[in-house]
């Protein structure tokens, strides 16, 4: 890194910012004392909180702006707000002085900004939000969850690519295994873009990661570590997910409120009914990624606590510390070289007919 902080952070952003904010730098602070922190707000609200957490104050230098996002402001009104603390925080990445940025703010003016202000990679089309989330298995990576709307081949093989070099740096995986949701495992299944994206894929430097399409109960099995797909689909896939564990707390609630044999059922079985919501606590999954950026972008949930922040900031070092956008430029690289003898042996110096395939780019604030 160039700069002098390795994150910038968004000290408004989040529905109890910036105390959460601070509470989780706090927590951070211990596990990355050799971090620096650019904390961009309002600072007579951060001043106190500030001398309350000696640990965060120690690592972060305070720039002061009165303005902030709001969570319901327009992606279109929040690009001319140029003094916000989430579009100073920006304006640092893309400027070489922060490597990344966290914020729990406005998920539609973080995307926005980010595409405009820091810019995609050479290479990437269009960047992609990934989150971590549980299996059976272990964690699991899954993207896009809604920055894309409509993508093309070119689109998903860019997306495992990225999938693959964050499962390595973030879960510490030396080969995940990678697969293309689909309405089905079967080879035919799925449309023209789907097929071409695994014949490219099985011929690619991935090919002994490429597991080839899974479907949607795969994704909570842990069939694959990575699981590939557009932003409509993973944007469904994701709020069903986080429907159903709800559904399954208040269900549980229920049955063991029934009686009083439930209650005392609920005794017994409650070490493990802690264990459970343990291995389920969103906080261990929070911090989505924007990858395919020029710099480091993570969005922490709005309405997380102190220990959900902290994690945020956990993942964003992680990709800091282990020059995730370094391994995008090897697998690009080899996509690149890929491409230019399989359009030559086509007899053109392009992709593919099916990798060119051409939908309209469109941007999911879900």
């Amino acid at each position: 890194m160039s700069g002098a902080f390795t994150l910038a952070i968004d000290a408004m952003g989040g529905d109890r910012a910036p105390e959460i904010v601070l509470a989780g730098l706090d927590i951070a602070a211990v596990r990355h004392p050799g971090a620096r922190f650019l904390l961009v707000g309002d600072e007579v609200k951060l001043s106190p909180l500030l001398h309350r957490y000696k640990r965060a104050a120690a690592l972060c230098t305070v720039r002061h702006t009165p303005d902030m996002i709001a969570g319901d402001l327009k992606p279109t009104a929040a690009l001319r707000m140029r003094k916000a603390s989430m579009r100073i925080a920006i304006d640092a990445v893309a400027g070489g002085e922060a490597a990344g940025v966290v914020s729990a703010g406005n998920t539609g003016a973080l995307l926005a900004l980010a595409k405009i202000v820091i810019k995609t990679l050479p290479g990437i089309d269009r960047p992609a939000m990934a989150a971590i989330g549980p299996s059976g298995r272990g964690d699991v990576v899954m993207l896009d969850l809604g920055a894309n709307v409509a993508c093309d081949t070119r689109n998903l093989i860019e997306f495992a690519v990225m999938g693959d070099v964050f499962a390595r740096t973030v879960l510490g995986l030396p080969s995940p295994t990678i697969g293309l949701l689909n309405v089905g495992s079967e080879e035919l299944k799925g449309d023209d873009r789907l097929r071409a994206a695994a014949d490219f894929l099985r011929a690619s430097h991935l090919s002994s990661q490429f597991y080839g399409f899974v479907e949607g109960h795969d994704i909570t099995a842990g069939t694959t570590d990575v699981v590939v797909t557009d932003g409509f689909t993973g944007n469904v896939a994701l709020k069903t997910g986080e429907g159903a564990l709800k559904l399954m707390g208040q269900m549980l609630r229920q049955v063991f409120n029934a009686n009083v044999f439930s209650r005392i059922a609920y005794l017994l079985a409650r070490p493990g009914l802690e264990r459970l919501r343990e291995w389920l606590d969103p906080r261990r999954y929070n911090g989505a990624v924007m990858l395919g950026l020029g710099g480091v972008v993570v969005k922490s949930h709005g309405g997380t606590d102190a220990q959900g922040f902290a994690h945020a900031v956990d993942v964003a070092m992680d990709m800091v510390v282990h020059r995730f956008n370094d391994g995008i430029r090897d697998g690009l690289s080899r996509i690149g070289s890929q491409q230019t003898a399989t359009g030559r042996r086509n007899g053109s110096s392009e992709p593919d007919a099916a990798s060119r395939a051409d939908t309209e780019p469109r941007t999911a604030q879900g």
